[in-house]
Formats: structure tokens, C-alpha cells, sequence
């Protein structure tokens, strides 16, 4: 798709500052990163090879009997048992000394037994999800080792592990979120702007009313009655978030309402919602670009806030905020504190960046000079 000679301006305006350009590629990658969380962090092997036969449990449900064992349960694939029975293609003798056979094998040391083809895994980077209990001696928070390079926090669960995931899930509230209450508050902005009058009387009215609800306190109540759930908190976050756009997209419409190319659309008869959405609001987008890292980042502090209180999402769910109150709770083990703050330094400060090379693109007085 070929970007018309307007938006390639907008492009190399972009390109133009290094700031933004260069925090939209590392936010980039580290963003693309976190969508393959799973085959980065996770307690499942990507790959086994089973008696000669590909598995891959990231993707199916296999039990402890489809590798020779007795239970029906899910394998548990970091079980010295269940990795012998993977390589020994279910021996049974691999209990007497699983570690043992494993390294033999491991060796090529000949193991006389018909048919006997030795298997093996591929595991992530990280052999931990963010749910994933850490079988680490001493009292928890553990510090920073080379098997958990940020420690574990005060149940046991890898960090980087929950940073990874907590990252992916952050960026998602706040993208799903921003997006949504965008397109709230434009289109009532608009209708607000255009029509004027009555309409924006009766608007302004009810936005007031609905700004000076107290949000903090019917999202408590409400996740205190319908329990804590991510989309839970997406559906209430746009909910009192709409409202932020809506002023300044109401002043952009006001203003442009009397122009001459709008009351020369209007006498040839073009349609109010055409003249609304494809001539006014682009003049409207500086405005509203100016707003999204407010929303954007906002988003995520919103989450991390609720989170941090205890109102947001349920307690094993990978969550940054959750990771700062244990942060809080734990002053002993610093490297929790460090990991919060780092991770929210740098990902607000990227996203920030961004959004001001895209401001500046979108600049009126930039992109036609």
C-alpha cells in the first residue's frame, strides 16, 4: 500500500526525529518480543522428541502417560522422572537413578535395549512461566542467581519470567484502552462541536456529571462484586476514561465549525457526517496526538495503580503493579524494587518518545514546510 505524498511527509518528519525514531525500534522489538513470551519464559518444553516422534507441548495437552508414566495429569517436563522418560523413550528402570541415565545418555553411552531411540527437549530461554514455582533453597524472595537473573519475589516465581509477561500485558491494557476511549471521545467531541446548541449544552452537562463520579471507588466495588478480571478493568477504564479527548476535540470542532470550506461542503449538499469526520477531524489530529501518550501512559498506571492497591487483576496474574507492591512489602530485597522501577522508567519514557515524533509529524507547520 503506497502512503499518499501528505503521510509521506509525515513519515520522514518521523524519521527526522532520532529520539522518536529510535525508541519506536527498540519498543518495537521489545514489544514483538513479548508476543512470543511463551518461547521465551515458559515451564514447557517448545520441542520433544518422543521414541522418534515430534511433540510440542507448548501447543497440545500431553499426560505423564503419553511419555510412559503412570499418572493421567500433565507432565511435569522439569521433573528429573519425566525428562528420563523422554529420553529413555519410558524406561522403567530410569527410576532408579533418573539423573544418572540422563547423563549417560547425554554421553552416547550404548544402552542395550531393542529399538531404543534416545529423545530429547528444546526448552525456552527462560524454563519458567510467570505462575512457575521455583524450586530454590532458602526463604523467598531468592536473590539474583544465573538461574534467576532477577531473583524470585515472595512466592517463588521467576521475575524476569513476570516482567516479560507482565510487559506484553500492560502494553495491551493500555493499547486496548487508549484505542477505545479514543473513539469515544472523538465521535462525542464531534457531535459536541459541530452541532453546538442544545446538543452541547445537554453534553457538557452530562460529561460534568460523569467527571466528578468517583471512578477509584466504583471499581473497587465492582471487582469486589464481580470479581477481578482483566477485561473487567478494560470495560471500566474506558468507561471513566472517554471523558479526556472530548474537550479538546469539542474546541477543534468549534472553532472550524464557520470556515469557509465547512459552509461550502454544507451548501453542495455533502452529508454532516462526511464534513465531521473527513474534513474537520483531521484538522483535530494535532490536538488529539498531542493527548495519546497521556492516555497511553496513563493506561498503564492505571492498571499498575489498582494493581498496587490490591483492586486490580487477580494476585497470579503477571502483573507489574502486583511486582511493586511485593517491591514495597519486601524492602530487604532490593533488586524487586529496581526491576519495577527500571521497567516502568523505560517503558513510559519509549513510549513517550513516540508519541511526541508523531505529534511532531502530524504538525501542520512542520509537514508543509
Amino acid at each position: 500500500m503506497r502512503l499518499s505524498p501528505l503521510n509521506q511527509r509525515r513519515w520522514a518528519n518521523f524519521k527526522k526525529n532520532r529520539r522518536a525514531w529510535w525508541s519506536l525500534i527498540i519498543f518495537g522489538v521489545l514489544f514483538v518480543l513479548s508476543l512470543f513470551a511463551e518461547m521465551i519464559a515458559n515451564d514447557r518444553p517448545i520441542l520433544v522428541s518422543y521414541k522418534g516422534e515430534l511433540r510440542s507441548p507448548l501447543i497440545s495437552f500431553y499426560s505423564e502417560r503419553d511419555f510412559g508414566g503412570d499418572f493421567p495429569t500433565e507432565a511435569a517436563y522439569s521433573d528429573p522422572e519425566v525428562e528420563c522418560l523422554i529420553v529413555t523413550g519410558g524406561l522403567v528402570t530410569c527410576f532408579d537413578d533418573p539423573r544418572a541415565l540422563i547423563a549417560d545418555v547425554a554421553a552416547g553411552v550404548p544402552i542395550a535395549i531393542d529399538g531404543f531411540e534416545a529423545g530429547w527437549t528444546i526448552w525456552p530461554l527462560i524454563p519458567y512461566s510467570y505462575n512457575t514455582i521455583v524450586d530454590v533453597p532458602g526463604v523467598a524472595p531468592s536473590k539474583p542467581d544465573s538461574n534467576n537473573w532477577l531473583g524470585t519475589d515472595d512466592t517463588k516465581r521467576d521475575v524476569v519470567a513476570r516482567v516479560i509477561y507482565g510487559f506484553r500485558l500492560s502494553v495491551f491494557f493500555a493499547l486496548i484502552v487508549t484505542t477505545c476511549a479514543s473513539i469515544i471521545g472523538i465521535a462525542a467531541g464531534a457531535v459536541q462541536g459541530y452541532f453546538g446548541g442544545k446538543t452541547d449544552l445537554i453534553f457538557q452537562r452530562v460529561i460534568e456529571i460523569w467527571s466528578g463520579t468517583p471512578s477509584l471507588y466504583v471499581i473497587i466495588i465492582l471487582t469486589a462484586v464481580l470479581g477481578r478480571s482483566f477485561w473487567l478493568l478494560v470495560g471500566l477504564t474506558i468507561l471513566f476514561g472517554w471523558p479526556a479527548l472530548v474537550g479538546l476535540i469539542r474546541a477543534e470542532f468549534l472553532r472550524a465549525r464557520n470556515f469557509e470550506y465547512v459552509r461550502a461542503a454544507k451548501a453542495l449538499g455533502v452529508s454532516d457526517r462526511v464534513i465531521m469526520f473527513r474534513h474537520m477531524l483531521p484538522n483535530a489530529m494535532v490536538a488529539t496526538v498531542t493527548m495519546l501518550p497521556f492516555l497511553v501512559t496513563g493506561g498503564i498506571a492505571t492498571l499498575a495503580s489498582l494493581d498496587f492497591l490490591g483492586f486490580g487483576l487477580p494476585s497470579s496474574a503477571p502483573s507489574l503493579g502486583e511486582l511493586t507492591l511485593q517491591a514495597k512489602r519486601n524492602l530487604h530485597a532490593p533488586w524487586l524494587g529496581f526491576t519495577a522501577f527500571f521497567v516502568f522508567a523505560i517503558m513510559l519514557s519509549l513510549l513517550v518518545f513516540i508519541f511526541e515524533g508523531v505529534r511532531d509529524a502530524f504538525d501542520p507547520r512542520k509537514t508543509f514546510s
